[in-house]
């Protein structure tokens, strides 16, 4: 355990407390306290800590006594932690991260294997602009393996909260999040899309009028459909879908086809016969972000993958 207190952490009066309890932590104390946390139950935390709600009890009193300070309020049903409670809180999640860490370092030196990094990604975002930025990372850290995982719909910073993704690849930033590192690279405008070809090529930028002529593919993903279509509305433009997909290979085949067009993300494309254009008026695009975990608890590799995509070059 480490013996000097986080410098994230504002213990304020209890000081001298904290710095005389370090030395006295068991690392179990850790886990009963975090389980605690969670279901703010004695008896639901001694089951998931695998001993007796007494002994969890006594311990949690004995963190408490070495804190100088209550860390739950026992109010019968409605048990919560106090303020002093919820910053340990954070703290412990951190160094409990730490812990697995070095549980999997270690199983991973004996048993020869790579650290692998789980990373999820929005549907909507295409691999396009990220192949080279992963060849770069497996070069620089040839202990690793990337496996990269699709979101669902509901899915983005929470599921990296969670752990259970070491960072998400997503189409917009999250909410602003001291347990986040958000890290922005590149911002991507909304085009229209067609097929290579098509007559639509001849404008630099598509009149309104023009693409509002055209059968019409409904991106049901996209993340900025409601804004796109309350956009066109404000202009008197009603598209007509004929044909509407959440699979961004279906809607991308049908405008490749000739059959329609659609609006897309332009670095989107990755299926060979599309074209795109700007259309008139719209004045729309979205920042992808990397988010991971913040804190020194983090995965040092991903702390080192974090540090490249902000120093990697994202132009096209």
């Amino acid at each position: 355990m480490p013996h000097n207190r986080p410098s994230t952490l504002t213990w304020g009066h209890q000081d001298n407390n904290v710095k005389a309890a370090w030395e006295k932590m068991d690392i179990n104390q850790i886990t009963y306290f975090l389980h605690l946390a969670d279901t703010l139950n004695f008896t639901e935390a001694a089951r998931r800590s695998g001993v007796t709600q007494p002994s969890l009890t006594k311990s949690i009193r004995k963190l408490e006594e070495e804190l100088g300070g209550p860390l739950i309020y026992r109010d019968g049903k409605d048990s919560r932690l106090t303020a002093l409670g919820r910053e340990i809180q954070v703290e412990f999640m951190r160094i409990d991260t730490g812990l697995m860490n070095v549980r999997e370092l270690a199983e991973n030196s004996v048993r020869g294997r790579r650290r692998v990094l789980s990373i999820g990604v929005a549907p909507t975002i295409a691999p396009n602009a990220f192949t080279g930025f992963f060849q770069h990372v497996l070069t620089q850290l040839p202990s690793i393996e990337i496996n990269v995982h699709t979101l669902q719909a509901d899915e983005g910073a929470a599921e990296v909260l969670s752990g259970k993704y070491d960072a998400c690849i997503l189409p917009s930033a999250p909410k602003e999040n001291l347990k986040l590192n958000i890290q922005t690279l590149f911002r991507e405008r909304y085009l229209l899309g067609f097929a290579k070809g098509h007559a639509l090529t001849r404008f630099d930028e598509v009149p309104v009028e023009q693409m509002a002529r055209e059968p019409y593919v409904d991106r049901l993903a996209c993340e900025f459909r409601s804004q796109i279509i309350a956009h066109f509305m404000d202009r008197d433009v009603l598209m007509h879908p004929r044909f509407s997909s959440e699979r961004e290979d279906w809607v991308q085949h049908v405008v490749a086809s000739g059959s329609a067009v659609c609006i897309m993300p332009e670095r989107s494309c990755t299926v060979a016969g599309i074209d795109a254009r700007p259309v008139a008026t719209l004045d729309m695009s979205r920042d992808i972000v990397l988010v991971s975990v913040s804190g020194n608890g983090t995965l040092s590799e991903l702390r080192q993958t974090m540090s490249m995509a902000a120093a990697y070059q994202w132009s096209e």
